[in-house]
């Protein structure tokens, strides 16, 4: 997404230019965007055994090696890394991070008037309230990036809020789409990374096979939308092409259509300016060819090979720190799976026992969500993951006995 959000900016340097960029541990790319870019800022989470003094070594040659100036002037190291660079000044921060650890960045820009435009949709999932009490007060906007949300926010220019019926966010339904809940038992890492559509990293990849990313993209669509879970579907569309729709009272149903490139929704964010009007960006990327004989298919989701997605609405629909304990869970389980030590349909098995364990049917709603319950309810609902994991491999070690 990242580097994505990069041939944007440099497709286009009469309109943006970017001023900071953090990173978790890839110093050296960090380094040539850098230079290449001139950022002012830069921010590495994970700086391994490098020092402030490395990094400006580094600067300094690859500077020299790009014929460039070093317009560094901060460098922030360590886990608060990216939440110091997304509390700097800028027009726009795009939180591209994967996980609940993109949450305090988030806040970090929101906190400090600035626009966000969102693609680690995990922060706003599990600070829900937080998250936008924080936009509310200072006034920024969270600007969707992923294809889905920014298909949704697009259709939504057509009508009036009270006009709209409901949502229809589309999946590809991932690698394993048409399996029987029988064969995913089987189904192996490798083949869990190999998406039909998009190129993404290893957590979203997964989370894309067993659907929790779609789960995931029906609670972020409420908060941003503010659209009851009764009115959200999902449906898959294989071929990718229409990315969400909005269905209004009138029986009209908009799409907005596209060829997969992450390229578009971006820009589409970037180009949002400060006064909330959205200038598209020349080319962004190439558009759907009408004049080639295609398909496009449609079908429901499969909840009995795939209950993840159910489960999401389950969290969604009991709110507070529910979504943090059904994201947190996740993650240890994706984990554990690419290590060999759950099977595949065990992750949404897992999710489920850590929503029972944790969250129940009924949260104590009176209780005021803040950062540090959820990140409490994200500690509890990885330590009960784990714990869940380890008796699931104990237990098919005596089945095996």
């Amino acid at each position: 997404m990242g580097t994505q959000a990069i041939d944007v900016v440099t497709a286009n340097p009469d309109r943006f230019a970017v001023s900071s960029l953090a990173a978790g541990s890839n110093r050296a790319l960090l380094v040539e965007q850098a230079v290449r870019l001139g950022a002012r800022r830069i921010g590495l989470a994970d700086p391994g055994d490098a020092g402030e003094a490395t990094i400006r070594d580094m600067l300094a040659h690859e500077a020299a090696r790009q014929g460039l100036p070093d317009r560094v002037e901060a460098i922030e190291l360590g886990p608060e890394a990216s939440e110091r660079i997304a509390a700097a000044d800028a027009d726009v921060v795009l939180n591209a991070v994967t996980g609940a650890v993109g949450l305090r960045s988030t806040l970090a820009a929101l906190e400090a008037g600035t626009d966000v435009a969102l693609a680690n949709k995990e922060s706003l999932i599990v600070g829900g309230p937080v998250v936008l009490d924080a936009a509310a007060r200072s006034g920024a906007r969270l600007i969707p990036v992923d294809s889905e949300h920014s298909a949704i926010a697009q259709a939504l220019r057509a009508g009036r809020a009270g006009e709209v019926e409901r949502l229809v966010i589309t999946a590809s339904g991932g690698p394993f789409r048409g399996m029987s809940p029988a064969e995913l038992e089987s189904v192996t890492p490798a083949q869990a990374l190999v998406h039909p559509t998009w190129n993404m990293g290893t957590v979203i990849t997964t989370n894309s096979a067993t659907l929790v990313n779609k789960g995931l993209e029906v609670i972020e669509a409420h908060l941003l939308f503010g659209i009851d879970y009764d009115r959200i579907d999902v449906v898959v569309h294989p071929q990718s092409q229409i990315h969400s729709m909005v269905e209004y009272i009138d029986g009209s149903t908009l799409a907005q259509v596209s060829p997969p490139d992450m390229r578009l929704p971006i820009a589409y964010a970037l180009g949002t300016g400060t006064d909330g009007t959205t200038r598209r960006v020349p080319g962004a990327t190439a558009p759907s060819d009408w004049t080639t004989p295609t398909s496009w298919t449609f079908e429901p989701v499969d909840s009995a090979a795939f209950p993840a997605l159910d489960l999401a609405y389950r969290a969604g629909r009991l709110g507070h720190t529910a979504p943090a304990v059904y994201n947190a869970a996740n993650e240890v389980l994706v984990e554990a799976f690419h290590a060999g030590r759950v099977t595949f349909p065990q992750i949404s098995a897992g999710i489920a026992a850590a929503l029972d364990a944790l969250s129940g049917d009924a949260p104590a709603a009176a209780d005021v969500l803040t950062v540090d319950s959820v990140l409490a309810a994200d500690s509890r609902a990885r330590d009960h993951a784990r714990d869940w994991i380890a008796q699931a491999g104990a237990e098919q070690m005596r089945t095996v006995r």
